[in-house]
């Protein structure tokens, strides 16, 4: 079977196309930029030019292909992308599919987008999937919360370097998953032929507030967390008319979200059967508190390595 991922280099598409060569799949790659996707011709992938902005691009990247992965998402706030990219561009892909009579089309959507038209990043997705849907191509489509990676910037690093942690709804679970684990539930689901023209809501098997984080990276860190909180609405306004730090805009987008991503404490039944169908046993899933401590603990090393080589270089000037 051989796999085309569109956002290869993004958080979510290199774990996709490291498991996917792992497991024997040739795997192609559409990339705009070869050398910041260097690191995924190395691992094996094929590197082939295309831009969703050129639909020109786009059927020649097909030539071949079993399934298309789209892993890409344009940012909240970039309006001209979304409506370039993740809308006019994906229109182009979900009709040069077709043509190329691909035989699965993986596109990764948010929770509860038909509840927040407003918002046009929720817009985009929900229209893609109706768009999906009315297309012959068979798709799957995967419905995700926070994943993992994004919490480290948005709490580990702040503890760390004594930055303010913003927070507003307290009482807001989210099921965040390793993106590792939805690789391996996005790659599973081209082995089961169920799976196909089905929507699936993934999600990790607990729900965090953002208090419960935050206490989990207080006690691995050995320090306490500068927490303020403030409604969504203000931290927008204060983060596009002064720009606090260079990671705010980005924390901003992610509370903003958080209702959208609300979902329950518990390992629902909807959930367990979800894993079920998968074959996916739970206690397989990387827990948020393990990938914390792996998280730590590394860091932790590093700068021991760090202090231990500033320490030579301090011996060799004496001598």
């Amino acid at each position: 079977m051989s796999l085309l991922i569109i956002g290869g280099t993004g958080t979510l598409g290199r774990q996709i196309a490291l498991q996917a060569l792992t497991k024997g799949y040739k795997v192609r790659c559409l990339v705009r930029n070869f050398r910041k996707a260097s690191f995924l011709k190395e691992w094996g992938a094929e590197l082939v030019y295309g831009d969703l902005t050129r639909p020109e691009t786009i059927p020649p990247c097909l030539k071949g292909i079993t399934a298309v992965i789209d892993a890409s998402t344009s940012r909240p706030d970039e309006l001209d992308s979304l409506k370039k990219v993740d809308w006019e561009g994906k229109l182009c892909l979900i009709e040069a599919a077709k043509i190329a009579k691909v035989q699965r089309f993986i596109f990764f959507s948010a929770q509860n987008v038909e509840q927040f038209q407003t918002i046009p990043l929720m817009k985009v997705k929900n229209g893609i999937e109706i768009k999906l849907k009315e297309s012959p191509t068979p798709y799957t489509i995967f419905r995700l919360t926070g994943f993992y990676q994004g919490l480290i910037e948005q709490y580990a690093i702040p503890i760390l370097e004594n930055l303010p942690i913003w927070v507003t709804n307290e009482n807001t679970y989210i099921s965040y998953m390793d993106t590792q684990d939805i690789a391996k539930f996005c790659l599973r689901s081209l082995q089961i032929p169920q799976t196909a023209n089905q929507t699936f809501f993934l999600s990790g098997s607990k729900g965090w507030v953002s208090s419960e984080i935050i206490n989990l990276c207080e006690q691995l860190a050995g320090q306490k967390a500068n927490v303020q909180r403030v409604p969504v609405f203000l931290l927008k306004f204060i983060s596009r008319f002064f720009g606090f730090f260079e990671w705010g805009q980005n924390i901003s987008d992610r509370l903003a979200f958080a209702e959208i991503l609300n979902t329950e404490n518990n390992f629902s039944k909807s959930t367990f059967d979800l894993y079920k169908m998968f074959k996916i046993d739970p206690s397989e899933i990387v827990q948020l508190d393990d990938y914390f401590l792996e998280y730590f603990i590394r860091l932790l090393k590093r700068l021991r390595d760090i202090n231990f080589e500033d320490v030579q270089k301090q011996k060799n000037l004496v001598i």
